[in-house]
């Protein structure tokens, strides 16, 4: 990837529906335009999770309208780092792409309390890829809740 391409990120979780959510949410948010964001579920829910989406918005990122997508290989091959979160096998591998997995716990069934200090990891990791990208976001984590 030269300097001067837009890198492509993807999240990919199972459900589409919290973890992935949040990452693409945040990277669109905190890269302004810096990096191109797609996100996708190896088994889709019908709606994005609503503690997911209250999680979001008390930290001023409106995800309501988001709808969970199916992962397609395209989306995998288009993409420049694919980061999974818990799809396991069901992620396809292409050479060239660079791969991440972030461990973090499935915030389906959670209420907002739970949901909260997994939104705040997410977008920790997210802030440290687009410092590892090149394409830091304003501000950084400068007066930010890690």
């Amino acid at each position: 990837m030269s300097g001067a391409e837009v890198p492509q990120v993807l999240f990919v979780c199972v459900h589409n529906a919290g973890r992935s959510q949040m990452a693409a949410a945040f990277l669109r948010h905190l890269g302004a335009g810096r990096v191109r964001v797609r996100s996708a579920g190896s088994a889709p829910a019908d709606t994005v999770n609503p503690a997911v989406v209250q999680a979001m918005a008390e930290v001023g990122v409106d995800i309501a309208a988001n709808v969970p997508k199916v992962l397609t290989t395209e989306a995998v091959r288009a993409s420049d780092v694919v980061i999974t979160m818990g799809c396991g096998d069901a992620c396809p591998f292409y050479p060239g792409r660079r791969y991440l997995d972030w461990v973090l716990p499935d915030p389906a069934g959670q209420g907002v309390e739970a949901v909260r200090p997994i939104r705040d990891r997410v977008r920790v990791l997210v802030e440290d890829l687009l410092e590892e990208l090149g394409a830091p976001g304003a501000g950084g984590r400068e007066g930010s809740s890690p």
